[in-house]
């Protein structure tokens, strides 16, 4: 995610984080880098020189020059910058209605449709909803029939009518469906456009005052950079929507949208898509996002997605079977997929402080835990339960049955033993205790 926007920042940096004489003159040749950086990004011209016209007064005028630490103190008022140009605090999504209508817009390919499953995924998972899919694409082929996919993926129903070719009608009948049957939210998904033509407007428009929105969502193709915040720009002058969606973060991106398309429409992000799955989904907090742009990674973000997964009925049984020697390989597979549960790989080590850097370039597969996954199900529930029975010719028939070579199973026996072995020493104080302060997190807001 903006991986060279990230290298070139910190390129820009570079020279105000060591020790060296620090000058006028460095800072402004530091700011004329960051401003490159920023249009190399994709971000408008404009928008570009006036933020590092901010950051240049306000590094004058904190004392840059004659700080201790200036590289450091560059970093914080760039970051602070950053934070205010992608909209300062995050903002929640309205759910005020009875049932909350929210309407999904965009161009077409955009990713609209799928972000509506990922929205009413999060909003049954996280919030507790009940939501609606209402299927209003009455014109791209097979759309109805991706938002079926869709909807059964997350089990949420979808509403639609293959006989109707009017989208008003079809939300309108959707929101009665919603009110007949206790769904408290709905979401309806139009048809995207191709490009802003007036006809495809004044039809997205007529949907948005027959059904009076508590939310008018805008979703964005982050890659398509600059052109996005110009297509935003035209979509706000008609629907004038609440807020923008982001997505395929998690592709080759500059970032350039991200950046600048609060500025030009003024109003806020409110979610990023970060990868294929339905839990992909993230609330945009301008703050993360800034210190994962500046390679500070996004602790808070990581530790939130492992809290939604963790189950701490889970987590007691499981202390009793390590204290009891008896954690197994199904114990083990069950860990792996509460993991895999918290989203892309790659996305998640770069939630880590200074792994950004670290990865760039390497292709870290979504998949890394299927050999792991094949070889543990090429065992029999005897052989999971009592890895110890594990002899040679069980180790070649494992080995055979998952495509793997015997060292491999060989090296994932020697991993879970020292594995068990430090999650018993754990259980002595330190483990436990960090597993009752988690169990204590999970309930704060």
């Amino acid at each position: 995610m903006f991986d060279n926007l990230s290298e070139k920042l910190d390129k820009a940096l570079h020279v105000l984080k060591g020790h060296g004489q620090i000058t006028e003159i460095n800072v402004a040749e530091t700011t004329k880098e960051v401003r490159r950086a920023l249009l190399d990004a994709d971000v408008n011209f404009k928008i570009a020189k006036e933020f590092t016209n901010r950051v240049r007064e306000k590094a004058l005028g904190q004392n840059v020059l004659t700080t201790l630490q200036p590289g450091q103190l560059m970093v914080k008022i760039v970051k602070d910058e950053l934070t205010q140009l992608m909209g300062g605090d995050s903002e929640g999504i309205n759910l005020s209605g009875n049932p909350s209508i929210i309407l999904m817009s965009g161009l077409q390919g955009s990713g609209k449709t799928t972000f509506s499953g990922k929205l009413a995924n999060f909003l049954k998972t996280k919030k507790k909803k009940n939501p609606l899919l209402v299927a209003c694409d009455v014109y791209r082929p097979a759309a109805i029939d991706q938002l079926q996919v869709v909807g059964e993926q997350i089990g949420v129903e979808v509403y639609s009518d293959r006989d109707n070719n009017d989208p008003v009608a079809i939300s309108q009948a959707g929101i009665a469906h919603a009110k007949a049957n206790g769904h408290d939210v709905v979401i309806i998904d139009t048809a995207g456009r191709l490009a802003v033509d007036e006809k495809m407007m004044g039809e997205i428009s007529n949907i948005h005052k027959a059904i009076q929105p508590q939310e008018t969502l805008f979703v964005v193709d982050s890659m398509t950079g600059q052109d996005a915040v110009n297509t935003a720009k035209a979509f706000n002058d008609i629907l004038n929507f609440d807020g923008v969606v982001l997505t395929k973060l998690d592709g080759d991106t500059r970032g350039g949208a991200a950046i600048s398309i609060k500025s030009v429409v003024d109003k806020p992000i409110k979610f990023i898509g970060t990868g294929e799955k339905m839990e992909a989904i993230d609330v945009f907090h301008p703050s993360r996002m800034a210190d994962r742009i500046l390679g500070m990674g996004d602790v808070i973000s990581l530790v939130e997605r492992a809290q939604d997964q963790f189950d701490e009925e889970e987590a007691r049984k499981i202390q009793k079977k390590i204290a009891k020697n008896k954690f197994g390989f199904d114990d083990f597979l069950s860990q792996i997929q509460q993991i895999k549960k918290m989203g892309d790989i790659k996305d998640l080590m770069g939630m880590i402080p200074g792994m950004g850097k670290a990865l760039k370039g390497m292709d870290i597969d979504d998949d890394a835990f299927k050999h792991i996954e094949a070889m543990i199900h090429s065992m029999t529930p005897d052989e999971r339960s009592n890895p110890a029975k594990l002899n040679a010719s069980r180790k070649k028939r494992i080995a055979k049955g998952s495509g793997r070579e015997v060292q491999e199973v060989n090296q994932l026996l020697k991993q879970f033993d020292q594995m068990g072995k430090m999650m018993k020493m754990m259980q002595g104080g330190g483990g436990k205790r960090m597993m009752q302060m988690m169990g204590g997190m999970k309930g704060m807001k």
